[in-house]
C-alpha cells in the first residue's frame, strides 16, 4: 500500500513541477536550437558580385531595364520615386505618429496585464492553482512520512502559531 502511495507522490510532483516551468521558457528553449542550427548556415553567406561587402540578395536587379519595353510596366508615379512636397510629408508624419502613439499604448496595457499577479487576472489564477498544487504535495508527502493527516498539520500549525489554544 505505501508503495501505491509513493508512485502516487512522485507523479504527483512530477506534475507540479512541469507546473512551475513556464510555457515562454519552453519556447525560448525551442528558439535557442533554431538558432543554433541557422547560425551555421550565416556563418558564410553568399556574397552579392554587384557589392562584395552586402549579403547576396535573390533576384537583385533592375527590374525597369528588364520590363522597361513593357506596356503594362509603370515607371513614373511609382511609391519610394515620388517626390512628395512639405505639406504631404508632414501629414504623413503626422499620421503616422499618431498611430505609433495608439499602438504603443495598447502594447503598454497588454504588458501591464501580463505583469499583473494580484486580483482576477489570469496570471494571479495561474499562480493561485500552482501553489494550490505545490502544497497538496507536500501535505501528502508530510502525511505519509508523519501519519498526521492533513486537517491534523493544519490544526497543528494553527496551535503553533498561536492561533488557537493550547491543550
Amino acid at each position: 500500500m505505501k508503495s501505491i502511495a509513493a508512485v502516487t507522490l512522485m507523479c504527483g510532483l512530477l506534475a507540479v513541477s512541469e507546473a512551475f516551468v513556464s510555457p515562454t521558457t519552453n519556447h525560448a528553449r525551442g528558439a535557442r536550437l533554431f538558432e543554433s542550427t541557422t547560425e551555421e548556415a550565416e556563418e558564410n553567406p553568399p556574397v552579392n558580385p554587384a557589392n562584395p561587402n552586402l549579403p547576396e540578395v535573390k533576384g537583385d536587379f533592375d527590374w525597369d531595364a528588364k520590363f522597361g519595353g513593357d506596356d503594362d510596366w509603370i515607371t513614373e508615379n511609382v511609391p519610394g520615386k515620388i517626390v512628395l512636397d512639405e505639406i504631404t510629408l508632414t501629414r504623413q508624419v503626422t499620421a503616422l505618429n499618431q498611430l505609433e502613439d495608439r499602438y504603443r499604448k495598447e502594447r503598454r496595457l497588454v504588458e501591464i496585464d501580463d505583469y499583473q499577479t494580484v486580483g482576477w487576472v489570469e496570471n494571479a489564477e495561474t499562480l493561485n492553482g500552482r501553489f494550490a498544487m505545490f502544497f497538496l504535495i507536500v501535505g501528502l508527502l508530510t502525511e505519509s512520512f508523519t501519519g498526521i493527516s492533513m486537517p491534523g498539520q493544519v490544526e497543528e500549525m494553527l496551535r503553533i502559531m498561536g492561533f488557537i489554544g493550547f491543550d
